[in-house]
Formats: C-alpha cells, sequence, structure tokens
C-alpha cells in the first residue's frame, strides 16, 4: 500500500468521524425535542380530561339561547 493511498483512508476516517459526532450531536438534540413534545401533549391530555370531567354536567347539544 502506498502511501498516498494511506493519507487518503486517513482523510476519509476523519471525515466520517466528524460527520458521527456532527450526527450524534442531532440526534441528541431531537431526542430532546421528542420528550418536550411528550411532556406537552400528555400536559394537554390531562387539562382535555380535566375539563371535560368539569364540564360533563352540561348538556353538549343544548339549544342556542334564542330557541
Amino acid at each position: 500500500m502506498n502511501e498516498q493511498r494511506l493519507i487518503e483512508l486517513e482523510i476519509k476516517a476523519a471525515y466520517q468521524e466528524d460527520l458521527l459526532q456532527e450526527l450524534n450531536k442531532i440526534i441528541a438534540k431531537q431526542q430532546h425535542q421528542i420528550l418536550l413534545l411528550e411532556k406537552t401533549c400528555q400536559l394537554l391530555h390531562e387539562r382535555m380530561n380535566s375539563f371535560r370531567l368539569e364540564h360533563s354536567d352540561e348538556a353538549i347539544d343544548q339549544p342556542p339561547p334564542h330557541y
């Protein structure tokens, strides 16, 4: 194996290492965003359920007041 070929392989390995680190950062950021979205959805779900329980005694299909 000649020296030029070895240098090219080392350069490719270095680029792949950098790319792998960048992808790892992106995945970590996306995981954080997913966790925040899951928490938000859970809070919205809980609020909807509590609203539904608070207003369950009201008729859903009440006629408007002008009838």
